[in-house]
C-alpha cells in the first residue's frame, strides 16, 4: 500500500498548486457565493454587504454600511472596512476566470484616502476580457504575472472617498 507505483502514490505526487476549502469551492455559482460572503462574519459584523456578483465573475458590487461598527474616533467610515469591503475580489474573480489551470494570490495594496465617509459607500468591480487574455498569454508563456487593479469606493452622493489598488499575482500551475 502506498508504494511507488501504487495509485495512492501517483495523487501524493501530484501537488495542487491553489487550494480552495470545500465550502468554498462549493460556491462555483456566483448567487451562492455572494449569499455566502453576506453571512460570512467578516463581512457580516463590519457592514459589509455583496450587492451583485456577476454570472461570470466579471462584475462585483460591494456596498459598505455606516454604522457606529464600522466608524473611527471622528464618526467617519473606518478605513480598515473601506479596505476589507474590497480585498477579496479582484483575486476571486481573476481565479475563478482563469480556472484551475492558473495559481492566484493577492500580492500587494494600496489605499488613498480622498474624502472621509459619512454615510455608506460602495464600489463596483470590472474585470475585462482583453486583462483576462493579457494574464493568460503572459502566464502560458511561463512568466510570473503581476498585475496592478484599481478602484474607486463613493460615497452615496458620488464623493470619491477611497482610490484601492491591488496588485494580483498569476501564474501557471505546476503540472
Amino acid at each position: 500500500m502506498g508504494g511507488p507505483g501504487s495509485r495512492s502514490a501517483g495523487r501524493a505526487r501530484q501537488q495542487v498548486d491553489q487550494r480552495v476549502g470545500p465550502f468554498k469551492a462549493m460556491a462555483r455559482d456566483a448567487r451562492v457565493l455572494r449569499v455566502g460572503m453576506n453571512v460570512w462574519p467578516p463581512f457580516l459584523f463590519s457592514g459589509i454587504h455583496v450587492q451583485h456578483i456577476a454570472g461570470d465573475f466579471r462584475e462585483v458590487a460591494v456596498r459598505l454600511r455606516h454604522t457606529p461598527l464600522t466608524s473611527n474616533y471622528v464618526g467617519t467610515q473606518f478605513g480598515g472596512s473601506i479596505f476589507a469591503m474590497c480585498d477579496p475580489f479582484w483575486m476571486l474573480m481573476v481565479l475563478r476566470n482563469l480556472g484551475p489551470g492558473y495559481v492566484v494570490w493577492d500580492r500587494a495594496a494600496e489605499v488613498e484616502f480622498l474624502a472621509p465617509g459619512r454615510g455608506p459607500v460602495c464600489t463596483t468591480f470590472h474585470l475585462s476580457q482583453e486583462v483576462l487574455d493579457d494574464l493568460q498569454v503572459r502566464a502560458d508563456d511561463g512568466d510570473r504575472v503581476l498585475h496592478w487593479f484599481e478602484n474607486d469606493v463613493t460615497a452615496d452622493d458620488g464623493t470619491l472617498v477611497a482610490r484601492i489598488r491591488k496588485q494580483v499575482y498569476v501564474r501557471r500551475a505546476r503540472s
